[in-house]
């Protein structure tokens, strides 16, 4: 074949350096299976693993907007575990030098950047995209909305009347807007691997699950970003010890890596009666484990944290307390409750230091947690069956 003759196909399957089946030539004999690429679009969604998970919900209404397309999903390196499996993203990368070099080769048709980041803005600049929505960077090093889309999330991160007082949208809603996508109110995209699906059954055998049982997970932290979204160790042993007067639950301890000391405390200073109904998951495997040791429970019970986007993710009912964050900015679907700090003036605030001595966290009450999954596994008996 001559160079003259060349003609790349235009398919998802066609990498360039190998074929895409053995001993097959595409260019050749044409495709024997074409996956048409279609609009080529790149999302930026780097920083914190709860907004990235929440941005997944975009990909639905991307794949109806964008019927023939071909998804890129560009995100920090601890964040693409989130991204593994998912139905809709064709190819992720991560944030280095590498992978963003690629990028800025590609010619997108479509950019959505949801960071409102210097770094992430000044990356949305170098792109080849046709059109872009979300945020970039003036020639000032200033972020700005790409158009008129993006003004309202915009005016949230500058207007605090606005993003604590005044909306009532939810953060699925509001990237929705801002990329200029139909809101049908979908849930987040996250999905297990056979070998995953596996796991969970092979650990519920371990633990001997049974479905006589209510399992009502216990999400003790957060990230060390804003560490004063999770409750006092004694809390949650209180919490623990209360639910531990139920025969019929079993209390599952999750965390990440950096709640494995608290989970040790809280595990240790447990009475006895409670704790013979706790099981303790490792909190040092990373998140895809996580989410499989998650996904046995039917409650969480969570501060907003990634625990809580995760249990989200995987359609269990969640018991959400909320202090310094904007409460309604969250959805739950219709599975879970929100408990709100009510009448404290401060909250939300966002704040890494709080002033007021934590009132916020001081305020959960850990009574009515214990009542509503009282009413939920007593009342409810089908709660199993909403998952």
């Amino acid at each position: 074949m001559k160079y003259s003759e060349l003609k790349i196909p235009a398919c998802k399957n066609f990498s360039g350096y190998k074929p895409c089946f053995s001993y097959e030539n595409c260019l050749r004999d044409g495709c024997r299976q074409m996956n048409p690429t279609g609009k080529k679009i790149l999302v930026i969604s780097l920083d914190a693993l709860g907004n990235v998970l929440l941005n997944t919900s975009i990909l639905p209404s991307v794949k109806v907007k964008y019927s023939d397309s071909t998804i890129y999903w560009i995100t920090m390196k601890n964040a693409m575990p989130i991204l593994e499996y998912s139905r809709y993203i064709d190819k992720t990368f991560a944030w280095n030098d590498e992978d963003r070099m690629i990028l800025r080769n590609i010619e997108f048709d479509i950019l959505l950047n949801s960071d409102k980041s210097v770094y992430a803005c000044a990356f949305a600049n170098e792109i080849n995209a046709s059109e872009k929505y979300g945020f970039l960077l003036n020639k000032d090093g200033k972020i700005i909305p790409a158009n008129e889309y993006a003004m309202y999330n915009y005016e949230m991160g500058i207007d605090d009347k606005l993003k604590f007082r005044h909306n009532e949208k939810s953060g699925s809603r509001i990237i929705h807007e801002t990329f200029n996508l139909d809101y049908k109110r979908d849930e987040y995209d996250f999905n297990f691997s056979h070998e995953e699906t596996e796991f969970i059954e092979n650990y519920k055998s371990k633990i001997k699950y049974n479905r006589k049982f209510n399992y009502i997970g216990i999400n003790t932290g957060c990230s060390n970003l804003f560490p004063n979204k999770k409750m006092t160790i004694e809390q949650h042993v209180d919490l623990i010890n209360c639910l531990g007067n139920f025969e019929n639950l079993k209390i599952v301890l999750l965390g990440g890596k950096e709640d494995t000391e608290r989970n040790i405390k809280i595990h240790e200073s447990i009475n006895n009666n409670a704790k013979k109904n706790v099981i303790y998951t490792p909190t040092d495997l990373g998140i895809r484990y996580g989410a499989c040791f998650m996904n046995i429970c039917d409650i969480i019970i969570t501060g907003d944290s990634f625990g809580m986007h995760l249990a989200i993710a995987l359609k269990k009912y969640v018991i959400a307390w909320f202090g310094l964050s904007c409460w309604t900015e969250i959805d739950l679907f219709d599975k879970g409750e929100k408990l709100i700090p009510e009448g404290l003036e401060c909250a939300p605030c966002w704040k890494k230091v709080c002033p007021y001595d934590l009132e916020c966290i001081k305020m959960i009450d850990i009574g009515r947690i214990t009542e509503i999954v009282k009413k939920l596994v007593i009342a409810k008996p089908y709660l199993k069956n909403v998952n």
